[in-house]
């Protein structure tokens, strides 16, 4: 029986003494917890970092250390967004369905309810492989689904709608 912690990602734990360590933290100097840092991440932490966010980093690293980090499609995304952000363009919202889930709109008097399944959607025992598909049907006309459904609206940038 394992004496760690549970983790968010199900049966891993983290040993006993990460567990101490990373409790441990607060009680260290300023000079200590940068020097930690500068061991764990190879790189001199910024100059004006406070204490807590060095401990929380220190905290971070070592448990991605000893259980891995993110996933490379959670890095793609963030690679991705780091450069949309950039580059000054639109970020999208993106909103992940789950089977199970039910998408509630009103619609010229009617409440609509779409299912999410493993391979689409159903609407009134329809299946639709798209949302925008299950969108058509409920107003007749070409849709964007996930607009429809109030999953992704403009994001704004320097005052300005993008789509």
């Amino acid at each position: 029986m394992s004496r760690g912690r549970s983790t968010e990602r199900g049966s891993a734990t983290l040993p006993p003494a990460l567990i101490e360590r990373i409790r441990s933290l607060p009680e260290l100097d300023k000079p200590t917890l940068r020097t930690q840092w500068e061991e764990l991440h190879c790189m001199t932490p910024p100059r004006a970092l406070s204490k807590d966010l060095l401990i929380r980093g220190i905290a971070y690293r070592l448990q991605e250390k000893a259980l891995g980090g993110l996933s490379n499609a959670t890095l793609r995304k963030l690679q991705t967004l780091a450069e949309q952000f950039r580059a000054g363009d639109a970020v999208e919202q993106s909103i992940s369905l789950k089977p199970g889930a039910r998408l509630i709109r009103e619609w010229r008097g009617a409440t609509h309810t779409v299912m999410v399944v493993e391979d689409g959607y159903t609407y009134r025992d329809e299946h639709y492989a798209s949302l925008s598909q299950a969108a058509k049907a409920i107003t007749g006309a070409h849709w964007s689904g996930p607009r429809f459904f109030g999953l992704k609206k403009p994001v704004r940038l320097n005052g300005k709608a993008h789509e």
